[in-house]
């Protein structure tokens, strides 16, 4: 075709140059005829064979065309019919007009013509409607790649089943890293005998050995309580699908023989190094010890934490020796520092303000200042006579400020320490934790995702049955000079007796000692029961609260508050504890509107159902026999019905196990 298009420039050059020729012929004849009829027949023969192959080479453009014409067509015609993708025209009632052979293979009738696009798939026609470019549809064993153009009611399928299988493929068989820790191995075996202890080893070795074939992961010992484990993500599934029924067998197994031995393992996963995924494997360890072992951590790249097992009461297994150590280190960090800051949890309970206490005592002890972040804007009945109580002792109140004050004391140099709690979004005011890098938490509750960004010092202690009786070991190991007020150890004492439930729930021999400890200090169980004590209006207000309670599942109390009517969180918590001593109640949830305009949920149990996990799933945490949650932008019968899916799920994955 661009030959075409100069032709007739390529004549109009021609003609200027014969014209030329012409007048210098004429010039020519004029002088010489002779030679003028010579060249007159050589420029007539020149013009005759110029016009001819000019023709020629017109005809042959031509006809070149036409070939190449019919060509095109012909191939535009074998691509629409014989393409390896599929084409179809649809109508405004989205009904076939036409398709191509490759999709008429992909129907048991002869032809899709006529047919609705639903028959492909019921995903086609409503995103055609909201003008979606591409959707990706199944069809058959088939995936399907559709690309939409709207306008022209045209849709192109593009087979990715390959693709899509080389994917998946991709996906299951990433790497994944594990490492298994076998609780208080030391502890149990430490009395053995070489026999007794070979024998434990063996068994279960050989119960780990037969796991790990069963689901094909590479396992190996690389110490007397640890292994690591590599597999890859679809054995990882499989394995969450048994939701790690490991944990089972083994607790079983020892069970039998009186070695409570249970088993925590930590998994990284997703698109990491293998030097990444070690670490990660072994954080989330970290993890499933710190909330009390007997449970499975896993995460991957989206930061999302998952967890199984945690069915039993964590063991108490702390040690003397932990308790020294950790007192020690905290006497050098609040030697090295300016003063200290001591926070604790917001709407402070018993435990937070009575560990919040020995803390300080430990500071003045070392004669650094140390002073109790407060704000006595969020002072709950629970803690009111207490407070009351410790502002009569003005040598101890003024150690008691209010968080715009600490942030004025502070300096890089002071050392805050957090008590009760370790989740940032809890503490009394978490900004006084950036001011800082000197960071102690001292907590008894099970770790959770959220946690202090980089902790000097960390004593968390799941087993421990409050903060109160961790820090009134510290302050065993302390140095003898200062002497414990008695009502410093009848705050300690409060925090123990509360959290306990007077001693009756998680509550071990250390915690005796504990209690004795601070008897021996003075502690006045008489003042904590006047702490303790209710008005008989919060009692009324509990009351009709417990009224209000169902009974779901036959052993699980929920109870919902009025709606418009709040709760405080310790009211709400003192319902779920009385509703748990009822008759064949083996869990309780107290659901309530805050003041704050959240909805509060309480939670307790006698250790038959994991209170801890359900709260956790509602973003919330505690303990396996006492938790608790705060839900943004919901109402109590909204909470309450996600509360029953939770408890349905939960119970028939127990079942099912």
């Amino acid at each position: 075709m661009p030959d075409f298009q100069r032709k007739p420039k390529l004549s109009r050059h021609l003609w200027v140059i014969y014209f030329l020729s012409i007048i210098l012929l004429m010039f020519i004849w004029y002088f010489e005829w002779i030679l003028g009829i010579i060249m007159s027949v050589l420029l007539v023969a020149s013009f005759y064979y110029t016009i001819r192959t000019e023709r020629t080479l017109m005809d042959e453009t031509e006809a070149y065309i036409s070939t190449i014409s019919h060509r095109i067509k012909r191939v535009g015609e074998e691509a629409l019919l014989e393409m390896p993708f599929g084409i179809i025209l649809f109508n405004d009632e989205y009904q076939i007009e036409w398709s191509n052979p490759y999709m008429n293979s992909f129907s048991e009738e002869d032809t899709l013509v006529g047919e609705s696009l639903s028959v492909l798939s019921e995903k086609l026609i409503p995103m055609i409607k909201e003008n979606k470019e591409e959707v990706w549809i199944d069809l058959g064993e088939y995936k399907l790649r559709t690309i939409i153009r709207k306008e022209e009611r045209l849709l192109y399928f593009l087979d990715r089943t390959s693709q899509v299988e080389l994917e998946t493929r991709y996906q299951d068989e990433k790497t994944v890293i594990a490492f298994i820790f076998l609780d208080n191995y030391e502890e149990i075996t430490q009395n053995m005998d070489d026999t007794a202890k070979s024998q434990l080893n063996s068994e279960v070795t050989s119960v780990l050995n037969k796991w790990a074939g069963d689901y094909g992961l590479y396992l190996k010992r690389t110490s007397q309580e640890r292994f690591i484990a590599v597999g890859t993500k679809e054995i990882l599934e499989r394995l969450e699908k048994a939701k790690f029924d490991i944990l089972d067998v083994v607790r079983e197994l020892i069970g039998e023989q009186n070695n409570p031995v249970t088993l925590s393992i930590g998994v990284g996963t997703g698109n990491f190094t293998l030097p990444d995924l070690g670490e990660l494997a072994q954080s989330c360890l970290d993890l499933a010890l710190g909330r009390g072992g007997d449970q499975v951590a896993i995460k991957d790249e989206t930061g999302k934490v998952r967890f199984y097992g945690g069915k039993t009461n964590p063991m108490e297994k702390r040690t003397r020796v932990r308790a020294r150590v950790i007192s020690h280190a905290l006497t050098e960090l609040v030697k090295a520092s300016d003063k200290v800051i001591i926070m604790g949890h917001k709407s402070p309970d018993m435990d937070s303000v009575g560990s919040a206490i020995g803390v300080l005592n430990i500071a003045k002890t070392n004669d650094v200042d140390g002073y109790i972040v407060f704000d006595p804007d969020d002072v709950d009945t629970g803690v009111y006579r207490l407070i009351e109580s410790l502002k009569e002792d003005e040598n101890l109140w003024k150690h008691f400020i209010e968080p715009f004050e600490a942030e004025e004391i502070m300096t890089n140099q002071s050392l805050i320490v957090v008590v009760d709690t370790h989740k940032p979004s809890m503490v009394a005011d978490a900004s006084l934790l950036k001011k800082t890098d000197y960071k102690v938490v001292i907590d008894h509750h099970r770790r959770g995702e959220d946690f202090i960004k980089n902790p000097t010092l960390v004593y968390m202690e799941p087993y421990a049955s409050s903060t109160a009786e961790l820090v009134t070991e510290l302050l065993e190991y302390q140095p003898k000079g200062l002497k414990l007020k008695m009502l410093e150890a009848t705050a300690l004492l409060a925090g123990i007796i509360v959290d306990t439930k007077s001693f009756t729930l998680r509550t071990g021999s250390r915690t005796f000692d504990a209690a004795s400890y601070l008897r021996s200090k003075g502690a006045d169980t008489v003042l904590v029961q006047r702490f303790m004590k209710e008005d008989i209006d919060l009692y009324i207000k509990r009351s009709k609260l417990i009224e209000r309670t169902e009974v779901f599942r036959d052993s699980v109390a929920i109870s919902k508050a009025e709606q418009g009517v709040t709760y405080g969180p310790v009211l709400i918590a003192q319902a779920a504890d009385t509703l748990l001593t009822m008759t064949g109640i083996n869990a309780s949830f107290v659901i309530s509107e805050r003041d704050d305009g959240r909805i509060g949920i309480s939670a307790r149990s006698l250790g038959d159902v994991n209170v801890q996990v359900i709260m956790e799933k509602m973003h919330g945490g505690g303990h396996l026999t006492n938790a608790a949650t705060q839900l943004e932008d919901t109402t109590i019968e909204e909470a309450g019905n996600l509360l029953k899916d939770i408890l349905v799920e939960y119970f028939e994955g127990r079942e099912s196990e």
